[in-house]
């Protein structure tokens, strides 16, 4: 999908040329009353459901939720994902090209959360959709739901947010602050014009590095001590240059994201998360979230550190269609959002039941 016209960003100045990739599954209702935008995490992407395909290597990261007969039943749910503005998933992003010739990289413009939510409106319209069923989004497409709810509440039907904040923390700005650097102290980042750069210079290191970073905080303190203990990696000696077992995990999953993602998306997008604050511009917190009056599920993850369960606590006390905090079970920290596919399933139908059936 393509915008029509410029986007104006929050920051001031447009965004030109914008393309949003996005998937869907099921067929929509003539009214479009069936449909659901699902929200997707900081490294994350439209491919929500289904196997491996040519750009997506890996199945579905929320693949146990979507299909017939499941929490989001495509039978009865018109379910569209798209890939977050600033992404590098067929959106527009530090690594798409620009007008007048080659790519944005380093003078790709800062965006905000809103400014994503805006590109997602553009969507909507495209598609016909006047009034989402439900918005649901964890992490980042938490922060992203949120925005729906409290910028958009006239075409957010119902809400479920899972382990996101009203506002982005002090430790969380610090934590993604962490990551930036890291990128932008590699050699190879080269202010972020290093897209054009031959195989093996671009900033691959210092994304590593951040992901490893980012990688602890994802996950609980007793599942890696559970998991890896100090115990050193077979046939290493960390005593002589060798790895512990957690030192391996990390590394296995830094070399996963550097195949697979772009360092310029990796800083726009957390620069979006740190600047995430749903009170900006109105009045606090508390007073934008009176604006989303539609029916809400908050859900915390009971391990996770990097958005902790008292977060979540505020924002269910604080929405005035929400009841109280929902708690997802999982020894896997904030990740249990995506790993908890039954627990995240059971709170998908408590939020849907009964809503419209798509027509033939």
């Amino acid at each position: 999908m393509r915008a029509n016209g410029p986007l104006s960003l929050e920051s001031g100045g447009t965004l030109p040329d914008v393309r949003l990739a996005y998937e869907t599954w099921g067929r929509p209702a003539p009214d479009g009353s069936n449909a659901v935008l699902v929200l997707h995490a900081l490294t994350g992407d439209s491919h929500v459901a289904g196997p491996p395909e040519p750009g997506h290597p890996t199945a579905g990261w929320w693949d146990a939720l979507v299909g017939p007969g499941r929490a989001l039943d495509t039978d009865r749910w018109f379910v569209v994902a798209p890939n977050v503005l600033g992404g590098c998933q067929g959106s527009t992003g530090p690594a798409s090209g620009r007008p007048g010739g080659g790519r944005w990289g380093g003078d790709f413009p800062y965006l905000t959360v809103r400014d994503q939510v805006t590109a997602e409106v553009a969507l909507a319209d495209a598609l016909g959709v006047g009034r989402w069923a439900a918005v649901i989004g964890g992490s980042m497409g938490g922060m992203r739901a949120l925005e729906w709810a409290v910028g958009l509440p006239e075409r957010t039907g119902a809400l479920l947010v899972l382990a996101a904040p009203a506002a982005a923390s002090a430790e969380q700005i610090a934590w993604g602050s962490l990551q930036i650097s890291a990128i932008r102290s590699d050699p190879g980042w080269q202010g972020g014009h290093y897209h054009d750069a031959a195989p093996g210079q671009g900033p691959h290191r210092g994304l590593g590095l951040a992901r490893r970073i980012a990688h602890v905080t994802y996950r609980s303190e007793p599942e890696l001590a559970a998991r890896f203990g100090g115990a050193p990696q077979p046939g290493e000696d960390p005593w002589h240059g060798g790895r512990y077992r957690v030192e391996s995990y990390l590394d296995h999953h830094a070399a996963k994201l550097v195949h697979r993602f772009d360092a310029g998306s990796y800083v726009t997008l957390t620069g979006a998360m740190n600047g995430h604050d749903v009170g900006r511009g109105r009045g606090g917190v508390r007073q934008a979230l009176r604006r989303a009056r539609m029916p809400a599920l908050v859900a915390a993850i009971d391990s996770d550190r990097l958005y902790p369960p008292a977060q979540q606590a505020e924002l269910a006390a604080l929405l005035p269609g929400a009841d109280r905090l929902r708690t997802v079970e999982s020894l896997h920290g904030h990740d249990g959002f995506l790993t908890e596919t039954d627990q995240v399933g059971a709170l998908v139908r408590e939020l849907l039941p009964g809503r419209p059936r798509s027509s033939p």
